[in-house]
C-alpha cells in the first residue's frame, strides 16, 4: 500500500511539473502568429477534377504540392491530352476547360451579384463563382468534359453523372451549414 501510495504521489507531482511547464505567462501575445511554425500542404482542389480526372495518377504529388501560379505551365498540356484523347473531344472544348480549369482554384467575382454563385459560373455564366455547398461539381465538371455544356460534339450522355444526387442529411440552415457526419 506504500508503495502505490508514493507511485501515486509521484505521478501526481510529475504531473503538477508538466502542467506548470505547459502554462507559459511569458508570452503576453497570444494572438500574434507564431513565425516558426511550419505548414504542410496536403491537397488542392478547387476545381476537384482537375487533379482527380484529367491528370494522372503519378501526378497528383506534382498538383499538390504545386501552387496556382505554376499550374499554367505545368499542367495544360496532360489537361488538354485527357479531354482530346481519352474524352474524344476536339481542340475548343480542351482550350475552353484548360482555361476556366488552370490554375486550379476557386474564382469569386465579387463585382457581380451574389445569386450568381456557382462552381464555374464566374467562366461560363457571366456569374460570382465560388461554389455553394449544394454544387455538384462531380456532375458540372463530367458535363464539361463528356456532356453538351461546351459543344455536341462527340458527346459520351453515360459519363456526365456520377450518380449521387443529394447529401445523405440535409444542410443545415445555421452556420456551420453542413450536416453532422454518419
Amino acid at each position: 500500500m506504500q508503495t502505490r501510495t508514493r507511485t501515486l504521489a509521484a505521478l501526481g507531482a510529475l504531473a503538477l511539473i508538466v502542467a506548470a511547464g505547459a502554462c507559459n505567462d511569458d508570452n503576453n501575445d497570444v494572438t500574434a502568429p507564431q513565425s516558426g511554425r511550419v505548414f504542410v500542404q496536403v491537397e488542392r482542389l478547387g476545381n476537384p477534377l482537375v487533379s482527380e480526372v484529367f491528370l494522372a495518377k503519378r501526378n497528383h504529388g506534382f498538383h499538390n504540392a504545386g501552387r496556382p501560379s505554376t499550374d499554367v505551365a505545368n499542367h495544360t498540356t496532360e489537361l488538354k491530352s485527357f479531354v482530346m484523347t481519352v474524352a474524344g473531344r476536339d481542340q475548343s472544348v480542351a482550350n475552353t476547360l484548360a482555361t476556366v480549369l488552370l490554375p486550379d482554384m476557386l474564382i469569386v467575382q465579387t463585382d457581380k451579384a451574389t445569386t450568381g454563385a456557382g462552381w464555374l459560373t464566374w467562366a461560363l455564366a457571366n456569374g460570382y463563382g465560388g461554389r455553394k455547398l449544394t454544387d455538384d461539381v462531380v456532375d458540372a465538371g463530367l458535363s464539361a468534359i463528356f456532356g453538351n455544356l461546351l459543344s455536341p460534339n462527340n458527346v459520351s450522355a453515360g459519363l456526365t453523372t456520377d450518380n449521387v444526387s443529394q447529401n445523405d442529411k440535409p444542410f443545415l440552415t445555421t452556420f456551420p451549414y453542413l450536416a453532422a457526419a454518419n
